[in-house]
């Protein structure tokens, strides 16, 4: 009997996130074994984030389903959008069933889509997981990774986590990060190109992302001012791109409002995947609690001061500096900037997407069970993992 073809759905909830699934995205599309469809939710549908759904249209994906999950009306609560998003997705893979349904990460939308899978006998895929996080996202996280019942991770670093969690071995593929396919291809756009589209006059820059750290909301406030009193006080320019949609976000912004008219100072709600990672790969350093400046600015060896908890325990490398959200601790850092450090190759080698669709034409991951085990390691307590 001749194959199907299989249909995989990719859930998206943000900008981050589209930007690492879409090399995944464009080797399905493009694969007659398998037919791509998009279910684009979160911040890409709200027009304070810059409406991002707009840039999966212009990527040419055939199969596109955009949800509405929250409005802008009020602060975003996890709780209330994580419902909407299982109703509005649920009532999708019902209608139009996949044979796997592919997320990403920590987010709420990522959480949803996995439960969506899980409970309705739909293999679930989850790429990145196995890492660390701070705040809730840790917990979202591992929860993804009990609920899928496939695992793309980063590294073996990752996987063996997942092998500590009771995931089993053959389910677990370290294919590297996606994203850093995009970082290392040469189809990224000309610096230059993204300053003129941006309007961004620097010639010299650092990058400011300051998210909410959801556990530690009655401290937002103070530390994000003492975030922006440093970046004042440097005297250094820099591109400043608007929190995500976490509880927290407006004490943030309204710290944030004592940058505007300062001509040091670039606003940017959002932007493209690749025109941010070509102002990363050019920029003096990142600062801020953005996975971005734990994951993408090392491979490009761009300095990064990294902020509080929200990345707590994650990578380690050289060019990651680590310090509380205090005025002078940050204006110090700023004040003796290193120059670039080595690249590293710990979230991959750019050929992540390669070895997904790989995985997905055999055979034998379409034999896998939707229904899960803990796989119990007798070789040595919970600590023992396997290759």
């Amino acid at each position: 009997m001749k194959d199907r073809i299989r249909d995989v759905l990719f859930v998206t909830g943000t900008r981050a996130d589209f930007g690492k699934l879409k090399p995944l995205m464009q080797e399905i599309e493009a694969d007659p074994a398998f037919r791509a469809h998009i279910f684009v939710t979160g911040m890409h549908m709200l027009s304070r984030y810059g409406s991002t759904v707009n840039e999966v249209y212009r990527a040419g994906f055939s199969s596109i389903h955009p949800f509405i999950n929250q409005d802008s009306a009020a602060p975003s609560q996890m709780d209330l959008v994580l419902a909407d998003t299982v109703r509005g997705l649920a009532h999708f893979v019902r209608e139009f069933p996949p044979d796997l349904l592919v997320v990403h990460g920590d987010r709420i939308e990522t959480l949803a889509g996995a439960m969506v899978g899980a409970l309705n006998n739909i293999l679930v895929a989850h790429v990145e997981g196995g890492e660390l996080s701070g705040t809730v996202d840790e917990l979202i996280r591992h929860a993804v990774s009990k609920l899928a019942h496939l695992h793309f991770v980063a590294n073996d670093e990752a996987k063996g986590r997942l092998l500590q969690m009771g995931e089993h071995p053959e389910a677990v593929y370290a294919i590297g990060s996606p994203d850093v396919d995009v970082m290392l291809s040469q189809a990224l756009p000309d610096l230059d190109e993204v300053r003129v589209h941006y309007d961004i006059p620097f010639a010299d820059y650092g990058i400011l992302i300051y998210h909410p750290v959801t556990t530690e909301l009655g401290l937002i406030a103070r530390r994000a001012q003492d975030v922006v009193e440093a970046i004042i006080r440097s005297g250094r320019d820099f591109i400043v791109i608007h929190p995500n949609n976490d509880p927290g976000r407006d004490l943030i912004m309204l710290a944030l409002q004592r940058l505007q008219g300062d001509p040091h100072i670039r606003f940017l709600p959002s932007m493209r995947f690749e025109a941010f990672l070509v102002l990363l790969r050019h920029a003096d350093v990142i600062v801020g609690n953005s996975s971005a400046g734990i994951r993408e600015a090392p491979v490009f060896g761009v300095p990064t001061i990294n902020l509080g908890s929200r990345q707590l325990n994650r990578f380690r490398y050289q060019s990651i500096t680590n310090l509380p959200e205090e005025a002078e601790a940050i204006l110090a850092a700023l004040s003796h900037l290193p120059g670039r450090f080595p690249a590293t190759d710990h979230f991959g080698d750019g050929r992540s997407a390669e070895r997904f669709i790989a995985a997905l034409r055999d055979p034998a991951l379409w034999a896998t069970s939707p229904q899960k085990q803990f796989r119990d390691d007798t070789r040595g307590g919970p600590g023992a993992v396997s290759g």
